[in-house]
């Protein structure tokens, strides 16, 4: 028998977040700080991050904290991509170089692990982070993990795991640039104080957003599908937002990277289609702004997801879904997905459709697709 979701579940997840994360926060710095050698640092001079699903969304969010903070090359690649076709091609020039992070809260993700075991054998440094050191992973990394100690919580389209990876991801950064000598200790403290500090805003998001988000999805309680778009560390954000609303109403969600929006979805026939626009101060704003205006032209809803003082995107934009605070670009994957949380967690409500369809008939978790360890796989 199936068991029964709820969507009040994931908004308790959501607003539990910020407190969740703060404290696991010392926990997850000492573990990650503990973690790798300096001598395994300083052989460092490229980082692969894996995953599946929402741990491959957070390591495209992280992609440029490594780069930026840890002045390391990045390349987040999908398990699948990793296991059936990079491993095999990673160049390893120098004992522990590259690096290649696997993650799964679960351990037991078939593609994770194979993906760790194959980087392994090419003779890659890896490590695991996960929540499980006896799944599947684990072993895959000889044990070589980054432990997780998330807060047990109801079945629910996951954010909080999200969350948690994200921020060991960002930590990880800070780490490594902080042993390679591109910033003082003091500096490494610093940005551990800051990206500390976007918990506060993540509530006050939360709070500010919360209310409006409701009244979204009761107002867009029949549209059949959405697009999230996004650029630089919040490409991820986009597809992590679009896989809040396929798992938790059911609905069709594309996540785009900006850009490409003007060269695919722009072109779709639909043109009042709900368009959630992540767009928060840095690199990629300007064309977010040029780009609202042409989704304007045509007809699209536009909900912008931007910072609270914004004035450019937020005047154009049908919504404003704020984000309460200063954040570095980094750093802003974590309040900028939480507009996507909410709105899927009260667009299962408005639909009356269960998170994961209850992973009743076809949904359920054995006709998932065959998420099987094989033993050959994780030697």
């Amino acid at each position: 028998m199936s068991e029964t979701l709820f969507y009040e579940d994931m908004l308790s997840e959501i607003a539990a977040q910020p407190a969740n994360l703060s404290a696991m926060f010392e926990a997850t710095d000492y573990m990650i700080r503990d973690v790798l050698t300096p001598k395994q640092i300083l052989s460092l001079h490229r980082v692969f991050l894996t995953g599946c699903g929402d741990s491959h969304h957070a390591p495209l969010c992280a992609e440029m904290a490594f780069e930026t903070l840890a002045a390391l090359p990045c390349e987040p690649m999908t398990a699948m991509q990793m296991a059936r076709y990079a491993a095999d091609h990673i160049p390893t020039p120098f004992p522990d170089d590259p690096l290649v992070v696997g993650i799964s809260v679960s351990g037991s993700v078939a593609r994770t692990a194979e993906a760790i075991a194959q980087a392994r054998k090419r003779g890659a440094l890896v490590l695991g982070l996960t929540g499980n050191p006896d799944g599947a992973l684990a072993k895959a990394a000889h044990g070589n993990i980054a432990r997780m100690h998330i807060p047990v919580l109801p079945k629910a389209a996951g954010t909080t795991s999200y969350a948690a990876n994200l921020s060991a991801l960002l930590l990880l950064a800070i780490r490594l640039g902080e042993i390679r000598n591109v910033y003082h200790q003091t500096v490494a403290n610093e940005l551990r104080d800051e990206l500390r500090g976007v918990y506060d805003v993540m509530a006050a998001t939360i709070a500010a957003s919360d209310g409006l988000a409701s009244q979204l999805a009761d107002e867009y309680a029949s549209v059949p599908e959405f697009v999230f778009t996004g650029h630089g560390p919040n490409y991820g954000s986009a597809l992590f937002s679009a896989a809040k609303i396929i798992e938790a109403s059911g609905a069709s969600a594309w996540g785009q990277d900006t850009e490409e929006w003007a060269h695919l979805q722009y072109f779709c026939k639909h043109g009042s289609t709900p368009t959630f626009v992540i767009a928060p101060p840095g690199s990629g704003y300007s064309r977010s702004l040029e780009l609202v205006k042409v989704m304007k032209r045509i007809g699209r809803r536009v909900i912008a997801v931007v910072d609270s003082r914004d004035t450019e995107i937020a005047a154009l934009a049908d919504v404003v879904l704020p984000v309460v605070g200063k954040v570095r670009e980094a750093f802003s994957p974590l309040a900028y997905t939480l507009a996507g949380e909410l709105f899927a967690a009260h667009h299962s409500r408005a639909t009356g459709e269960p998170p994961f369809r209850n992973f009743a008939g076809v949904y359920a978790a054995e006709n998932a697709g065959g998420n099987i360890i094989y033993a050959e796989a994780v030697e």
